[in-house]
């Protein structure tokens, strides 16, 4: 019997980087995780390097974490990455089938490919990802795989991810001195995507929200593919510096009194209910309204949800998708999110579990490891197998079309 592979994963955020470790076998599809590690992330802001050394050490601390539980090396990751520098658009390429009997092959989907990321981008972006939202051969729309068709002319519509070239060089060069290479480096926003949704959420329409430290993610899918994809300035740290503002207290205060006593469901509160910072701070040691601490809190993350409402209009899904809301990330545990999100995009919505995998690890049944879980399903789907745009050069980064459209379709 062939011995498990073994696969990694690393996310990097502004708040805590995880680390997850599986085995892949030939007979099963889902990873198995054997091994978690986290640490503290001090060398990052909103998803860029501020201090190389502090985040090399932040990693590599996550790292062997992992590495002690898993008990075996980690000598390779998917990297995620995420922040502000990252934006999307859409693009359309458009080919004469090659083929003597107008039959589309696999070699006419990378030329089509590599149409649609012939587009105009500033020398400091760099393409992490072109996804086929749908192709067109000749006059009939909406085909998912054309390959086996007869047709004249091809076309596709694709989604394309950029991120700013220095930003991911130094996040890059943080993981490789912590002493492992990159796989392949995915869009966190698709990552958190792959572990909490199913094929029929999907098809239907959903929209999944994965609120960090530093920003909020967002990715739209409808038809079985991705429709959108965006990135929010605003996240779980700053509802901890406005509550630090509001009540006047340190941010390590702020951050405790948000875990602990936070709410978004205001009603709940008594008027004069209070916190006394004492109990937990040798620096605050004033009391505080707890009220007025959660009105803060529901203004920040209304804010999230109108940011949101806004991105949805912009693909006239606003209040349109069957599936609702998925809500992920570590700030999206807060107390009443799910009924504030409710009244604000006017969508069903729940909490998003990691799915998808194996494994007697419970301290990853949470929202918060949705990404870092995903990254590792996503690699695990193409381990061995090249797929999506990792450079300029298409032929590298497609490789076997076909193996990569039955991982991403359903």
């Amino acid at each position: 019997m062939a011995k498990p592979r073994v696969v990694a994963s690393l996310d990097i955020g502004s708040s805590k980087i995880r680390t997850v470790v599986g085995t892949l076998e030939d007979e099963h599809q889902a990873p198995n995780i054997i091994g978690v590690g986290i640490a503290p992330s001090t060398g990052l802001r909103k998803g860029a390097v501020i201090d190389v050394e502090e985040t090399i050490n932040s990693i590599t601390a996550s790292l062997e974490d992992a590495e002690r539980m898993a008990g075996e090396p980690i000598n390779h990751v998917f990297l995620g990455i995420g922040g502000n520098h990252m934006e999307s658009i859409n693009s359309k390429g458009v080919i004469a089938v090659g083929q003597d009997e107008n039959e589309i092959t696999e070699d006419d989907v990378d030329r089509v490919l590599e149409a649609a990321q012939a587009i105009t981008i500033p020398p400091n972006r760099r393409i992490l990802r072109i996804i086929p939202k749908a192709f067109t051969v000749d006059e009939q729309k909406g085909i998912k795989y054309p390959v086996g068709m007869s047709g004249i002319r091809l076309e596709v519509e694709a989604h394309i991810i950029t991120g700013l070239v220095p930003t991911i060089k130094n996040i890059e060069k943080c993981v490789l001195q912590a002493g492992v290479d990159v796989n392949d480096i995915i869009p966190n926003s698709l990552a958190a995507a792959e572990a909490v949704l199913s094929k029929r959420q999907k098809e239907l329409g959903v929209v999944v929200i994965d609120i960090g430290c530093g920003g909020t993610g967002l990715s739209v899918f409808e038809d079985g593919t991705i429709l959108h994809t965006a990135t929010i300035p605003v996240g779980g740290e700053n509802v901890t510096n406005d509550i630090a503002i509001g009540l006047r207290t340190s941010i390590d205060t702020a951050e405790k009194i948000k875990i602990e006593y936070g709410t978004c469901t205001i009603d709940e509160v008594a008027e004069r209910e209070t916190i006394d910072l004492a109990l937990m701070s040798k620096v605050d040691t004033h009391t505080v309204s707890k009220k007025q601490m959660c009105q803060i809190i529901e203004a920040r993350y209304q804010e999230i949800f109108m940011l949101v409402k806004d991105e949805l209009a912009k693909i006239h899904r606003d209040g349109m998708l069957p599936a609702g809301v998925i809500l992920t990330g570590a700030a999206s545990k807060m107390s009443g999110l799910t009924d504030l999100a409710r009244e604000t995009l006017n969508l069903p919505v729940q909490i998003g579990f990691p799915q998808n995998y194996d494994g007697v690890v419970d301290k990853i049944d949470d929202p918060a490891y949705a990404t870092v879980i995903g990254l590792l399903i996503w690699g695990s789907k193409f381990e061995g197998k090249p797929y999506g745009v990792k450079s300029i050069n298409l032929k590298k980064g497609v490789g076997n079309v076909k193996k990569w459209f039955k991982g991403l379709l359903p």
